[in-house]
C-alpha cells in the first residue's frame, strides 16, 4: 500500500462485494484492483473494529482517514525530540544574526540521539514556522478603502534640450473589492507629489472611498507605529477636504496591502515591459502612455472571473463612492508667527511681508499657507486674508489693517487733499491746485497742505479763507506764509491798493486808425 491511495468510491464496492462472500480473486476482478491490494484493505479492515455497513455510511473523506490514518513520520519517537525545540529553533532563525538552517542543525544532531538528517530537519521547520503565522483571507467591502504605494522602479523620459534622461517615480493605487488599478508617473516622492497624484487617482475614479490605507511612507506618515502611526498633517488635511479617514498599513508587514503589492507586480508586466522599447520626451506623454496601458490593464477579462475589473468597478462599487468636493486640494503649511511693529508678518520661505491688524502687533498669530492664499488667525477667528506674492522683499498690505494716522498717510495724494479742500471752500480748493501745479517734490507738498489743514480745524473759517486768498495774490503757497497771516492777523487789515502809474510819454503811438485799417501799405 505504498502506491497511490485508491478512490473510496472504489473501496466502499470493495466492501460490498466482500460483504457478499465474494472471493478476493473475484473481488480483484470485479473492481480492476490487483489481489494484493484487495488483500491490504481486507487487512486494514480487521484491524478498524468498525463493520462493514458503519464504514459505507461514512462520507469519503472520513473513510479514507480510516484505511489511511497519515505520515508514520510524525509518530516518530524523533519528532518528539524535535518538537520541543522547534520554537526555540525559529526565534532563532529570525533574531539571531549569522544563524543558518544548517547551523541549527549541527547543535540538534550533537544534542539529541537519534536524530533527523538535514533534510527532514528542514521540512519539519519549514512547516512549523508557516503554521505559526497563517495568512488571512481579508474580505473587502465595495468603496470601502483604496491602497496606494510608489512602486520600487523607476520609468523616465528624455529632455529634449539636453538628451538628459529623468527618472520619475511611479504611484501606484487600487480599489481592494474591485482591484480596479490607477497608476501615473510623478517627479518625485516628495509630500507635493504624493498628495498630487492622490487626487488625480480621485478625480480619475470619479469618487471618493471611506479610507486611504497608504504605505509607511514619509509623504503620508511622520513617524511609523504599528499601532498609531503619526499621519503627516497634509495627508490629514486632505483626508478631511475629501471626507474620508487615513488608515496606513502596519510597518514591515506587506500583507497588510497585499493587493497593491500584486497590483505594482501586474504594472511591472503591463506597462513597464510594454513600455520598455518607447522613448518619452516629457512627463505629460509618458502619462498619457501609462494612462493607456492601465485602462487595458483594467479591461482585461481576469483568469478566475468572467469578467474584468472595469466591468466589477462599474457595477458594483463606483456609484458607491463618495462625491468628490467642489474643490481641489491645495496643501496647508502651518506656521504660528509674530506680528512685527510695523504689523506685519514674515512669511520666510517667500520672504514676504503681509499685513495683520494693528491691534495684534506683538502677539503671535498662526499662519495658513496654500499655494495661492496666505490666511492669518488669532485666537480661532480669521483676521487676514492674502493673495499668496512670491515677490522677496515686498509687502503685501490691506490699508484697514493700519492704524489712522498710518492710513492716511499711505491715502495721501493730490487728488486726496483737493478732496478735501473742495469739501471745505472754493478758496482753499483753489489754493491746493496751485500748490500742486508747482514744480517741487511731492512730500513737500504734502507737508504743506498737511499744514494748511491743521490751520482749518483750529481757526476761523472766514478768516482762514481771507488767508488762503492773500497767499493767492500774493502768489506765495507755503504753509509758513499762510500761518504768518493768521498769527499776525494780517486779515483784519485794509488790503493796500497799489497806486497806478501813468505811462511814460514817447512817440511811438500808432493810433486808432492804424488798427482799423484793412489794407497795409508797404
Amino acid at each position: 500500500m505504498a502506491g497511490k491511495p485508491k478512490p473510496m468510491s472504489q473501496i466502499k464496492q470493495l466492501l460490498r462485494l466482500h460483504q457478499q462472500g465474494n472471493s478476493i480473486k473475484s473481488i480483484a476482478r470485479k473492481t480492476g484492483l490487483s489481489r494484493n491490494t484487495v488483500k491490504a484493505y481486507l487487512n486494514k479492515l480487521r484491524g478498524l473494529k468498525m463493520d462493514i455497513p458503519a464504514l459505507l455510511e461514512l462520507e469519503d473523506p472520513v473513510l479514507e482517514a480510516k484505511f489511511h490514518a497519515g505520515n508514520p513520520a510524525y509518530k516518530d519517537p524523533r519528532y518528539d525530540q524535535l518538537k520541543s525545540r522547534l520554537d526555540y529553533f525559529a526565534k532563532e532563525l529570525t533574531t539571531g544574526v549569522g544563524i543558518t538552517k544548517h547551523l541549527l542543525w549541527e547543535e540538534y544532531r550533537e544534542a539529541v540521539s537519534p536524530a533527523y538528517g538535514y533534510s527532514q530537519f528542514c521540512y519539519h521547520l519549514s512547516q512549523y514556522m508557516l503554521a505559526r503565522k497563517p495568512s488571512m483571507v481579508v474580505p473587502h467591502k465595495p468603496a470601502d478603502q483604496l491602497y496606494m504605494d510608489f512602486a520600487g522602479k523607476t520609468m523616465s523620459y528624455t529632455d529634449p534640450a539636453t538628451g538628459e534622461v529623468i527618472p520619475c517615480q511611479v504611484f501606484v493605487a487600487c480599489l481592494p473589492y474591485s482591484d480596479y488599478a490607477f497608476a501615473m508617473a510623478v517627479p518625485s516622492q516628495t509630500l507635493s507629489d504624493f498628495i498630487y497624484a492622490l487626487g488625480c487617482c480621485l478625480q480619475d475614479l470619479g469618487g471618493v472611498p471611506a479610507a486611504l490605507v497608504p504605505d509607511n511612507m514619509k509623504s503620508a506618515v511622520t513617524k511609523a507605529n504599528r499601532y498609531e502611526p503619526d499621519i503627516n498633517r497634509a495627508m490629514e488635511d486632505f483626508a478631511n477636504h475629501y471626507g474620508c479617514v487615513v488608515i496606513p498599513a502596519r510597518a514591515a508587514h506587506p500583507k497588510d496591502k497585499a493587493l497593491v503589492e500584486n497590483g505594482v507586480r501586474l504594472i511591472y508586466n503591463r506597462v513597464y515591459a510594454r513600455l520598455r522599447k518607447q522613448q518619452f520626451f516629457d512627463l505629460s506623454s509618458l502619462n498619457k502612455a501609462i494612462r493607456e496601458k492601465v485602462k487595458r490593464h483594467n479591461q482585461t477579462r481576469m483568469q478566475q472571473k468572467p469578467y474584468s475589473r472595469e466591468e466589477c468597478f462599474l457595477a458594483e462599487e463606483k456609484h458607491l463612492l463618495s462625491l468628490l468636493p467642489d474643490t481641489t486640494y491645495e496643501i496647508k503649511h502651518y506656521k504660528e508667527l509674530k506680528v512685527a511693529k510695523n504689523n506685519h508678518v514674515l512669511i520666510w520661505h517667500d520672504q514676504h511681508y503681509y499685513s495683520a491688524p494693528y491691534q495684534l502687533i506683538g502677539t503671535k498669530v498662526k499662519v495658513v499657507l496654500t499655494r495661492s492664499m496666505v490666511r492669518i488667525y488669532s485666537r480661532g477667528q480669521l483676521v487676514a486674508s492674502h493673495v499668496r506674492n512670491y515677490q522677496r522683499g515686498k509687502y503685501t498690505t490691506v490699508k484697514e489693517h493700519l492704524c489712522s494716522h498710518h492710513q492716511h498717510y499711505l491715502s495721501r495724494s493730490p487728488e486726496y487733499y483737493k478732496k478735501k479742500a473742495r469739501a471745505y471752500s472754493q478758496t482753499l480748493f483753489h489754493l491746493f491746485e496751485l500748490i500742486f501745479a508747482q514744480d517741487r517734490h511731492p512730500e513737500q507738498l504734502y507737508k504743506s497742505c498737511d499744514g494748511i489743514l491743521s490751520y482749518s480745524r483750529k481757526t476761523d473759517k472766514e478768516v482762514f479763507d481771507k488767508a488762503c486768498k492773500l497767499a493767492i495774490d500774493h502768489q506765495n503757497y507755503s504753509y509758513s506764509f499762510v500761518s504768518n497771516i493768521i498769527k499776525n492777523k494780517m486779515t483784519d487789515q485794509e488790503p493796500e491798493t497799489p497806486p497806478e502809474k501813468p505811462l511814460p510819454k514817447h512817440g511811438n503811438i500808432r493810433g486808432k486808425e492804424y488798427f482799423i485799417q484793412s489794407i497795409l501799405n508797404f
